[in-house]
């Protein structure tokens, strides 16, 4: 294992993970992201995820690229929620609503960290003090992101977090994959399979949850067994429709250690991810850009060009309490843990 920092641009550093087989994992402490996922392959290195090549670049067109969300991720409807006997109207920043946090929020941030490295692991631990009143939020937060890399190709991802009033807490990393190397390619030919029965149905307006969960049965959103996400893209499917894609949370089933809760895989070359979370849900979004894109690493952004997995509990359980509960207290912080395992 090996470990190796240098200037990521405006201040910021890039710390990249190198494990015995040769995979390479780039993270930045400007919002606790990841920057890169490289494998060797007959070619040369195979870039996994989008991303980046300076600081610069995701303050200027995307901070929420594979970044720590936080500290709600996804959208709160209105900005409007309840804690205890407390009512609070947060600012929002997109379509009335407050999403990711709000703005800025943990993905722009600076973070501290930490590095520790042994013969079979290496890792980054950063940590973020979010003070009372931020974004609109009650209670002065300390949150701990632990990422962790291994000679079995594994990235694990650990969270925590405490506070000292109670306080809503759901966050989530925003990595987006495609494994063809190229962001001016879409995730066409990537297969999806989710250990999921059911999905969140979203408004069509602002893409808020409404509460109602969907079986995935007989719809273009099963992916209990492996579909090829074109065949996605090009359904006629209302939920689909509005979104030009998937930008969905689905409920995830409870299984045995050794069954991923998401398998993503390109066959034509042989790579895939597997996922393991202690979550309920998880978010999957299909980059759906449009055509009005911006360049990342010398190309054109293409529309539908990754594929998110973002684990958390299902987005409105503040306002949909069936969902289960994101609030925190001083007596109970939070811990989650998420895996991916990769495989090329």
């Amino acid at each position: 294992m090996k470990i190796t920092q240098e200037p990521f641009g405006e201040g910021y550093t890039l710390i990249t993970l190198e494990n015995d087989n040769g995979v390479k994992l780039a993270f930045s402490d400007l919002g606790a992201r990841i920057v890169s996922m490289k494998v060797p392959k007959d070619e040369g290195f195979r870039e996994l995820v989008l991303g980046f090549d300076s600081a610069k670049e995701y303050l200027e067109k995307d901070t929420f690229m594979g970044a720590t969300i936080g500290r709600v991720a996804g959208r709160i409807a209105n900005g409007t929620f309840e804690v205890g006997d407390d009512h609070y109207h947060i600012p929002t920043n997109n379509l009335g609503n407050t999403l990711h946090g709000g703005t800025p929020s943990f993905d722009s941030a600076k973070w501290v960290f930490k590095t520790k490295e042994t013969e079979r692991s290496a890792s980054i631990e950063f940590q973020l003090f979010s003070p009372d009143g931020e974004n609109g939020f009650p209670g002065n937060l300390t949150v701990t992101v632990t990422y962790t890399f291994d000679n079995t190709n594994t990235w694990t991802i650990d969270y925590s977090a405490t506070t000292d009033k109670e306080t809503l807490f759901n966050p989530t990393n925003h990595v987006y994959f495609n494994f063809t190397g190229h962001p001016s390619q879409t995730v066409d030919e990537h297969t999806l399979q989710l250990s999921s029965d059911m999905f969140l149905l979203t408004h069509p307006l602002d893409n808020t949850v409404i509460g109602e969960v969907k079986k995935v049965d007989r719809t273009p959103f099963d992916f209990r067994k492996p579909k090829v996400l074109r065949e996605v893209f090009q359904s006629d499917f209302p939920q689909k429709n509005q979104v030009d894609g998937i930008d969905h949370p689905f409920l995830l089933d409870s299984l045995s250690e050794d069954v991923p809760h998401a398998v993503l895989s390109l066959p034509k070359d042989d790579i895939s991810i597997k996922m393991f979370t202690e979550e309920t849900s998880v978010v999957v979004f299909t980059a759906n850009f449009g055509e009005d894109t911006y360049e990342m690493r010398g190309e054109k952004l293409a529309n539908h060009s990754g594929v998110t997995l973002e684990t958390q509990n299902p987005p409105g359980s503040e306002q949909f309490t069936q969902f289960g509960e994101i609030e925190i207290t001083p007596d109970r912080g939070f811990r989650s843990t998420t895996k991916f395992e990769i495989y090329f």
